[in-house]
């Protein structure tokens, strides 16, 4: 992103502990950005600290979790202080929610939506005002692919995302005028710990009395299969992101991987029940009428 100051251009990057949050920090740092990697546990930072280590960069590790607005408030205000203003964020924290939408509760929706999307919410409007007074900045809100086409038994974290992808589209229209950009990075299937780590179940999915327990199980089945058999990096991802931040005049939405990519095209190619019917099919959906 081109410069108006002597200072380097700073970056807040959320969920930095792992996945395409640690590489796009490292990334960033690699393009000369002043780095502040957040993540929701700093004990958690060790893998950070060693991709940092081994590429011989950078970054200063701050605890935030971003359903929380005293310590966003808390967090901006010390990178204020100190580095004079977010340039760059990097709205990447979140998580993955299965299960039919009989079986997650309503806590689990609102929980799912309170880091996936209001958490990204309350930190965007809390650098805005620094970025749109400054006439520069960045928003990068990691999306996915399931923010552009959903599928069964991942209604909760498609939802966020959608949601995600609404306010970004609407942001970007306001802000186009001071030069602050927003940009969404929808990835496919890659190979991070919202697979593993940062994958949640709802709790009546996993009741073998749930009339939709099959489902989640074969869906589950189906993204394991599909995780174990990817051999995209997710380092992917994390070139985008630092190709926005660099950018003059990014675009809107990059769309991210070969199946991400094929996914979006079918969806948008194939009439409303032929896609229906595939989905079903892969799924196994249409086995259980």
């Amino acid at each position: 992103m081109p410069t108006t100051s002597s200072r380097s251009d700073v970056a807040l990057v959320t969920g930095a502990s792992s996945g395409f949050g640690l590489l796009a920090a490292v990334e960033l740092a690699r393009r000369g950005l002043r780095v502040f990697a957040s993540m929701r546990d700093p004990v958690r930072q060790d893998r950070l600290r060693a991709a940092l280590d081994e590429a011989s960069l950078s970054a200063e590790i701050v605890r935030l979790d971003v359903t929380s607005a005293d310590e966003i408030e808390a967090t901006v205000s010390s990178i204020e202080q100190v580095a004079g203003g977010v340039d760059v964020l990097v709205n990447n924290a979140g998580y993955g929610l299965g299960g039919s939408v009989e079986d997650i509760s309503m806590e689990e929706l609102r929980e799912q939506f309170e880091t996936n999307f209001f958490g990204l919410v309350g930190l965007s409007k809390r650098v805005l005002p620094g970025m749109r007074q400054r006439r520069r900045g960045r928003i990068i809100n990691v999306s996915s692919i399931a923010g552009r086409v959903a599928l069964p038994g991942v209604s909760a974290y498609c939802s966020s995302k959608f949601a995600v992808e609404g306010f970004s589209e609407a942001m970007r229209h306001e802000l186009l005028p001071f030069d602050v950009f927003v940009s969404l990075v929808e990835p496919g299937t890659f190979r991070t710990d919202i697979f593993d780590r940062n994958r949640r179940i709802a709790a009546r999915a996993s009741d073998p009395t749930s009339a939709w327990a099959e489902m989640t199980r074969r869906i589950s089945a189906i993204v394991d299969g599909r995780v174990e058999k990817s051999t995209a990096d997710p380092r992917e991802v994390a070139l985008v992101i630092a190709e926005i931040a660099t950018s003059a005049r990014p675009r809107l939405r990059y769309l991210v991987g070969r199946d991400a990519r094929t996914q979006r095209l079918l969806a948008r190619l194939l009439p409303d029940r032929l896609w229906e019917t595939a989905v079903g099919r892969v799924t196994g959906l249409s086995d259980m009428a």
